[in-house]
């Protein structure tokens, strides 16, 4: 990779694809090669496109990132399996398919259940955890997510504006100019854009996170990697006392919680969290 490569923003890195388990995974990659790669999991119907560069950029110009499609979505083929387990050995048969045997996990939201799922499922391939917006198996209230997230995009579409707005971040005075920004952030790619999820895709994942709301609680005290647990402090999707119930359970964890925000609360204050996070991966 050429330092032209390195440098480019993350709306011009171009998709390969990495073959696994007969699976073809659309997938990006940025920063400088070498050292532990950090891999991005993404949230319930995101692909590539999703991720917010302020963060994305950031941590690409120190560590070599990588982002992809889950089973099913984007440019990835196959379908969207029905459990968050599945979706874990996916994302390791991803890794392996790489050619890594060690990674950083960085998962948002649904991303990040498949990132615990994948920690207690194979733990040799994780060397450090970022869990944001997210929670843990069995946790309280995550099966509300999905009538949370359709009315939300029913919202959206009476009011014309991105479900992401409401999800991700509070309606009032602080809220509403982050989640526009970081709406028109998100369209700074005009080319080779993924194709939104189908409509069955997001459906089973929908299911898949119903199921890990409905799960019996996992053993979390087994992590023995670190592990950086972020929310927003009025997360409607994920409760935030989820976050605070991970940083309990999991030893030795860290724990940032962003005021007057919400799911989107990493996307909101991305200039405080993007230094808190490389100083975590950097240790």
């Amino acid at each position: 990779m050429t330092t032209e490569q390195h440098n480019q923003p993350y709306l011009r890195v171009p998709a390969k694809t990495v073959l696994a388990n007969g699976v073809s995974y659309a997938c990006r990659e940025m920063g400088p090669e070498g050292g532990v790669p950090v891999i991005f999991l993404i949230h319930l119907a995101g692909t590539m496109d999703n991720w917010d560069p302020r963060i994305i950029e950031p941590i690409a110009a120190k560590h070599h990132v990588i982002t992809f499609s889950n089973r099913g979505v984007g440019a990835s083929t196959g379908s969207v399996p029905d459990s968050i387990e599945a979706m874990a050995d996916d994302a390791a048969a991803f890794i392996q398919g790489l050619g890594y045997s060690t990674v950083d996990l960085f998962g948002f939201s649904l991303g990040g259940m498949i990132a615990q799922s994948l920690v207690l499922k194979h733990p040799n391939l994780v060397r450090k955890l970022v869990l944001a917006g997210t929670g843990p198996a069995g946790g309280k209230g995550i099966q509300k997510i999905i009538a949370t997230t359709y009315f939300d995009v029913l919202r959206g579409t009476f009011t014309r504006q991105d479900p992401k707005e409401f999800l991700f971040f509070n309606r009032n005075a602080a809220g509403k100019p982050a989640a526009r920004a970081f709406i028109n952030r998100l369209k700074e790619r005009t080319t080779n854009r993924e194709v939104p999820i189908k409509l069955g895709a997001f459906q089973a994942q929908l299911k898949a996170i119903r199921k890990w709301g409905l799960s019996p609680s996992a053993d979390l005290g087994v992590i023995t990697q670190p592990t950086l647990i972020a929310n927003g402090d009025n997360d409607r999707m994920v409760p935030s006392v989820l976050s605070a119930d991970m940083h309990r359970r999991i030893p030795g964890s860290e724990l940032v919680i962003y005021p007057d925000s919400g799911h989107g609360g990493i996307f909101q204050f991305h200039d405080r969290f993007v230094p808190v996070a490389l100083e975590f991966l950097a240790r």
